[in-house]
């Protein structure tokens, strides 16, 4: 499941299990050819969120994105993993198996 994520919806949506939530930016050419990639995995049953780092600002400040796409891994809403740059769709699995290891 692929959710848009915002300064106001974010706590609710991220707060019980296991959520991918990444950063893009309309301008962003890697946060572009991502796109494909986190709709292909979403459609597995993966729940991801991602966030338009153009408007939503406090989002940003607080986990201190500055490259893009960047992703965080949350457990129960509390900050698990924090990493940066494109995946392809088996990096960016491999990545989490990793993490939730």
């Amino acid at each position: 499941m692929l959710v848009e994520l915002n300064d106001n919806n974010f706590e609710e949506n991220t707060k019980d299990g296991i959520k991918l939530a990444v950063f893009t930016a309309d301008w962003c050419g890697f946060c572009r050819k991502q796109k494909p990639v986190l709709k292909e995995i979403a459609d597995q049953n993966i729940w991801i969120g991602e966030i338009n780092a153009d408007k939503n600002p406090y989002l940003v400040r607080k986990f201190g994105v500055s490259a893009f796409p960047s992703f965080i891994l949350l457990k129960n809403g509390k900050l698990t993993a924090q990493f940066a740059g494109y995946r392809n769709k088996y990096d960016l699995l491999n990545t989490l198996l990793d993490y939730l290891k």
